[in-house]
């Protein structure tokens, strides 16, 4: 018979439902259980797309004689994390305070309130590589909860007022300077793969905020080190084995030093994020390989990611019939019988192909050398190579379009949703492709209803099976939204989007405010289902829920020029101050909003006919412009906008011409008539 699992809406809760575990989801029904029962809490937190989360499920938690033992012994409590980082965030800081490490599975065992007092991740079904076997930890604990109670209950307070402590981070006033980013290079540095790009040996992550970040000290600095260290990772990543070859989008990571063997899941925030990513070094650099990436990923996402409702679902499994990365792979066989003995030569020389395989006896698709090399050894011409290359790959995907592809968990969640709609937004606007925006409305307008309550307030995440959202929002969830309105409005200027992220920074501000140390907490005042009230700061994978709202308000506030947004937006960032420049690789969107803090910001005016705002968007959208905002009046604009945006004040709409007005604080050059003139002044804008 199913269990408790099998009225959730988390494809990773119903993943469980069939266990022979008695399985709870997180909830006072639980707790009240465990109290009830004076059992200790197994706490078991994953997500879909994780390898491990479902070997361990393979080999624990369906087999009955386990499952006996936790359903006597234990309460067991299945998180999907992706639902609730909330809950994930805090027993994420036991397992690291009690094993100096973390990772998926989680698992944690708790008191009947909740307090952890033992964690791990991964244990395998016999004592292995150390590791102890999932069936001596249960039973040791069983053990120990009989006859040394008094004991771990002392261990989970001691942990609970741990995490306690680190979220008391108090905003202190400090000085804000753009030379922080050129520190961060050189500690960066420090840890710089030069030869393959990335950061460590193995396994590298894609890491977009820190890509943002050397982005951003190469234009105010123009340091070589910053541009070498961007520009070949950007490179290494996008014709290696992370990187989907065929169709489009990129893994969670590499698990050698090579780029080449991913980690085969894919993860809709890393590609939202690293399409924005190379969204911007096509506007520094102009290469047309990083246009190829962000077109290439963003039609992966269409094609494999959207619901028909607007959203877009969470991730991919790595897995496929049970074996990981078996939809992405070939053997050199395989090629030659599709392709047929020439047009197979040059893909196997192309992918860098092995007969025996690169990874487990077949190749992931991977491109470790120049093209015009290739070319060259093949006696092609480049541009030749090129084209076959094109059919050539269009042939690879549609047969493997044929393969049992991985499963999709198609949960739909606000903030990943956010970083999504920018990502579109920005690149529809940048590269005049209508559809993109379009599909970023779409989106943008799906999130504002489906996912906001009646009262203004968000849902963190949707179901499409269901059409339920659930889970209050969390601070990711408003502070994502309010940059992705911010940006779209950008794209379309449409004010209501600035309306919507006004209204969401209002209730971000009442709900998440911490009035005695600054900053933000994790989650609304009203959560009452946690031991802790968490406040993260550190960017991981994503931008840490504080450092995306400093930088939003700060962005909110210079197109509105609301004084108090702007203080709650510096008063967050002086949380970490000159401790992000020292360790750079855990705040580098920190790094991102102090860069914008410090500006000096370019607050562009548009007004004029719609048709005549091309040529002057062109100019704008061509230049990689970190620190601006962009506002616009065209012939439809509502007359109030000038309330909501005092940009646009006194600029009267000209008929015959389109003027465009550069200001810094509201202080403005001479109007620019001519896309030239603008183009003249945004290249002596100073920044320095």
């Amino acid at each position: 018979m199913p269990n408790r699992l099998a009225n959730e809406t988390s494809p990773y809760l119903l993943q469980h439902k069939d266990n022979p575990v008695d399985w709870y989801p997180w909830g006072e029904e639980a707790f009240a259980k465990a109290r009830a029962e004076d059992k200790p809490i197994f706490l078991s937190i994953g997500y879909a797309a994780c390898h491990w989360c479902h070997v361990m499920e393979r080999e624990s938690f369906e087999d009955p004689t386990v499952a006996a033992f936790m359903n006597e012994h234990f309460v067991n409590i299945k998180v999907d994390r992706e639902e609730r980082p909330d809950v994930d965030a805090i027993y994420m800081e036991a397992v690291q305070a009690l094993t100096g490490s973390g990772g998926w599975p989680m698992s944690v065992f708790l008191t009947p309130d909740g307090k952890p007092f033992y964690a791990g991740t991964y244990f395998p079904p016999e004592p292995r590589y150390g590791m102890p076997s999932f069936m001596q930890v249960l039973q040791s604990i069983a053990h120990a909860w009989q006859h040394q109670r008094e004991d771990l209950i002392a261990q989970g307070d001691k942990l609970v007022a741990f995490i306690h402590n680190n979220t008391r981070i108090a905003s202190t006033p400090r000085t804000l300077s753009p030379d922080l980013l050129a520190t961060a290079v050189r500690k960066m540095a420090r840890y710089y793969d030069p030869e393959w790009g990335g950061f460590g040996r193995a396994p590298k992550f894609p890491q977009p905020t820190n890509l943002e970040l050397l982005l951003r000290a190469w234009r105010r600095t123009r340091s070589e080190d910053a541009m070498r260290m961007l520009i070949t990772m950007l490179d290494r990543m996008a014709f290696g084995g992370i990187y989907d070859q065929l169709g489009g989008g990129f893994h969670r990571y590499s698990v050698d030093r090579y780029w080449l063997v991913p980690h085969f899941e894919k993860m809709l925030y890393d590609n939202a994020q690293l399409a924005s990513v190379y969204l911007h070094a096509w506007q520094a650099f102009h290469a047309p390989r990083y246009q190829r990436i962000v077109e290439e990923t963003l039609t992966y996402l269409v094609r494999d990611m959207r619901d028909p409702s607007g959203g877009f679902y969470s991730s991919q499994d790595a897995d496929s019939e049970g074996e990981e990365g078996k939809f992405y792979v070939w053997t050199v066989d395989e090629v030659r019988r599709l392709l047929g003995e020439e047009d197979a030569r040059i893909a196997v020389a192309f992918y860098a192909m092995r007969e025996g395989g690169n990874w487990e006896g077949r190749n992931v698709l991977w491109v470790p050398r120049n093209p015009r090399e290739i070319a060259a050894e093949l006696g092609l011409a480049p541009e030749d190579l090129e084209a076959r290359m094109a059919e050539i790959r269009r042939r690879l995907f549609e047969a493997r379009q044929h393969r049992v592809p991985p499963a999709t968990d198609d949960k739909v969640l606000t903030d990943w949703n956010a970083l999504t709609v920018r990502a579109f937004a920005e690149a529809g606007a940048v590269f005049g492709r209508s559809e993109w925006v379009r599909i970023a409305t779409e989106t943008a307008d799906f999130l504002l209803s489906a996912l906001r309550r009646d009262d203004g307030r968000l849902w963190h995440t949707w179901s499409p099976r269901t059409q339920e959202a659930r889970v209050a929002g969390m601070l990711t969830d408003y502070a994502y939204l309010v940059d992705a309105l911010i940006t779209l409005y950008e794209a379309t200027f449409e004010p209501r989007y600035i309306r919507k992220a006004r209204a969401l920074a209002d209730i971000m501000v009442r709900d998440f405010w911490d009035a005695e140390q600054g900053g933000f907490f994790d989650t609304a005042a009203d959560a009452t289902d946690l031991v802790v009230r968490p406040k993260s700061v550190i960017d991981n994978a994503t931008p840490s829920g504080n450092s995306m709202a400093a930088l939003a308000l700060l962005r909110l506030a210079t197109l509105t020029d609301d004084q108090t947004l702007r203080e709650r937006g510096e008063t967050t960032l002086h949380l970490v101050g000159a401790t992000a420049a020292e360790q750079p690789l855990g705040f580098a969107n920190w790094l991102c909003a102090v860069d914008f803090a410090v500006g000096p910001v370019a607050e562009l005016a548009l007004v004029g006919l719609s048709s005549h705002l091309p040529p002057f968007l062109q100019v704008i959208h061509t230049r990689y412009l970190p620190n601006k905002v962009l506002a616009a009046r065209t012939e439809t604009t509502p007359e109030d906008v000038e309330t909501l945006i005092p940009l646009l004040r006194d600029r009267p709409l000209h008929a015959e011409r389109a003027t465009a007005y550069l200001c810094r604080r509201f202080v403005c050059l001479a109007p620019a008539h001519t896309p030239d003139v603008l183009a003249q002044q945004l290249d002596t804008f100073d920044i320095t």
